[in-house]
């Protein structure tokens, strides 16, 4: 009766400790804890001691103790074993199980883990069960038992088998869960990514593939030290990308100095860039530090480079090889750690080949150029930038202005050769402009567009193109620097009138939305052009972005037209 009792107790007793354990694996989330509990449940209720999780370690192959109950962390830092060492490394080795009934009469049991003399005296057993999960072993739960008459060691290793495939399931679905984070953290990441990439919290808005492309590569300049070279036309929003590259690195926490190199006069420029000792020229009544110096630590963006005189474009690039700078009067050089961005409207490759422009310095600072595209290249970014800068305007004039659909379409359909500057600026104009009902309609925006008439990009006038006079005073005056090494000037200037030259874009500006048909002229191209390109070539002396202004082109459709004319 009493053996039948203890039977039920022990049978009960079992029974509880598959059932708590089982109930782990809904805390797959926390291996640790889950495990522990396991091991911590058969060593109180069922005296299997010392319990360890042995896994393989990625790296070295080794099994190591992942999870134990009642070890040191000495004894888990012990707890090494290759495959088929010691009788853990043999059931991962051969994925059977193995008992030990008396570990003082095995050899290959090797008391790396725990010390015998740690162990009471007496019979000490160890029972080893490999973990599989889909036919693969992927580990090793073992325990130390006291010698127990009241249950066999065969019951033991089979409560542990049941044991081990709940651990299994725990570390699979821990592992699940951990793909499921870590796809998520990537998503996350792309999300953060994006929201960095669209750059909307540095003031740059919208989403076309044309402007994703250029903050992709912002992206990747972000945290390094490369010298960046923005290009596009002027009103693409040049400095704000800088502003972005700066606020963005490790280096936002310094000062940003932004200086344009054509609003400043070429013989203060030096002084402003690189400052100046006292008495260092006449009304240098204090010692100044330039721009340079006061971005140390920081960065330092040089809008319109192109302009920069080819003495100075020296002298900067000292300062990009050397990383020091020396005052005007001084002979002590200083040194600096400074972010260099240059940005220019003008084609640096062309100012190259005209001798403007320094091929060292050139070399120096493309090396990582980002190209940023015109608004008329970012597609449906101007619905987005129009409201961006309406709010801006209604809150700024204390209105309340909206636009009819018409002005919205008229919009995105204008051309913009002023860019994202020029549409803020109409923007700003048409909410101070807008009727009563505080309406802005395609005709108020067709009219401040048709006051701008004349405007093109590059700052050329129609005016130029077409009056001999200005074209021959323009190509007078062209600096020495200018003009490449192989022309030989002309030593009497050009007195006779100059052809005029049929303007292709023209339309652009005197009507706001050219039709489809106007549209595909700026593509068509016929044989009989080439005396055209050829007469706008020499006017230019060879210059091509300047042959194109002078036939009101953009340098693309004009090189567009010589490459299909095999020019």
């Amino acid at each position: 009766m009493k053996k039948v009792e203890h039977l039920d107790i022990a049978n009960h007793t079992e029974y509880v400790v598959i059932k708590e354990a089982a109930e782990q694996i809904e805390n797959a989330y926390d291996p640790d804890k889950a495990i522990r509990t396991i091991l911590s449940l058969i060593s109180r209720q069922m005296g299997l001691n010392r319990g360890r999780i042995l896994l393989q370690d990625g790296d070295t192959g080794y099994l190591h103790t992942a999870y134990s109950y009642g070890l040191t962390a000495d004894e888990i830092s012990r707890s090494r074993f290759a495959i088929s060492e010691g009788i853990s490394g043999k059931v991962m080795y051969t994925g059977t199980p193995t008992i030990v009934s008396d570990i003082d009469k095995e050899d290959d049991y090797l008391f790396r883990t725990v010390d015998r003399s740690t162990l009471p005296e007496g019979k000490v057993s160890f029972i080893a069960t490999p973990i599989t999960r889909n036919n693969i072993v992927i580990g090793v739960l073992a325990v130390n038992r006291l010698a127990n008459p009241r249950r066999s060691l065969d019951k033991d290793l089979g409560l542990l088998k049941l044991i081990a495939l709940f651990i299994s399931e725990i570390l699979a679905v821990n592992a699940m869960i951990q793909r499921q984070t870590q796809i998520l953290k990537e998503e996350n990441e792309q999300l953060r990514s994006m929201a960095l990439g669209q750059g909307s919290q540095y003031g740059i808005i919208g989403e076309s593939p044309a402007l994703m492309a250029a903050l992709n590569k912002v992206g990747r300049a972000t945290n390094t030290s490369v010298t960046v070279m923005l290009q596009g036309e002027s009103g693409t929003g040049k400095e704000r990308f800088s502003r972005m590259l700066h606020l963005a690195s490790h280096r936002k926490d310094g000062p940003f100095i932004a200086i344009n190199c054509s609003a400043i006069p070429e013989d203060l420029l030096e002084s402003e860039l690189f400052g100046h000792e006292k008495g260092a020229f006449t009304g240098a009544i204090q010692a100044k530090q330039g721009k340079m110096e006061l971005a140390h630590h920081g960065t330092l963006f040089l809008d319109e480079i192109g302009d920069m005189d080819l003495g100075l474009q020296a002298k900067l690039l000292r300062v990009l090889e050397d990383r020091t700078i020396t005052r005007i009067g001084a002979t002590k050089p200083i040194p600096i750690d400074i972010r260099i961005i240059v940005a220019s409207h003008k084609d640096l490759h062309e100012q190259v080949n005209n001798g403007a422009f320094r091929l060292d310095l050139f070399y120096r600072l493309n090396v990582f150029p980002i190209e940023l595209p015109p608004l008329r290249e970012r597609e449906g970014d101007i619905r987005l930038l129009a409201r961006h800068f309406l709010n801006q305007a209604n809150q700024e004039y204390s209105a309340s202005a909206i636009f009819d659909p018409e002005a919205m379409a008229f919009l995105e359909r204008y051309d913009w050769p002023g860019n994202i500057r020029q549409l803020e600026n109409i923007i700003k104009r048409a909410v101070l402009l807008a009727d009563k009902n505080r309406l802005i309609s395609s005709k108020l925006i067709n009219h401040i567009i048709s006051e701008e008439r004349g405007i093109v990009r590059g700052g050329t006038t129609p005016a130029a193109v077409t009056q001999p006079a200005f074209v021959a005073t323009h190509i007078e005056n062209v600096q020495p620097a200018t003009i490449p090494q192989n022309v030989v000037p002309s030593p009497q200037p050009i007195a006779a009138p100059a052809p005029q030259l049929e303007s292709y874009a023209t339309h652009e500006f005197v009507d706001p939305i050219p039709g489809p048909d106007e549209k595909r002229a700026y593509w068509k191209v016929s044989e009989n052009e080439k005396e055209r390109l050829q007469q706008a070539l020499e006017m230019a002396r060879g210059n091509k972005t300047r042959a194109a202004l002078l036939l009101n082109m953009t340098p693309r459709q004009f090189n567009y037209r010589l490459q299909k004319l095999g020019m």
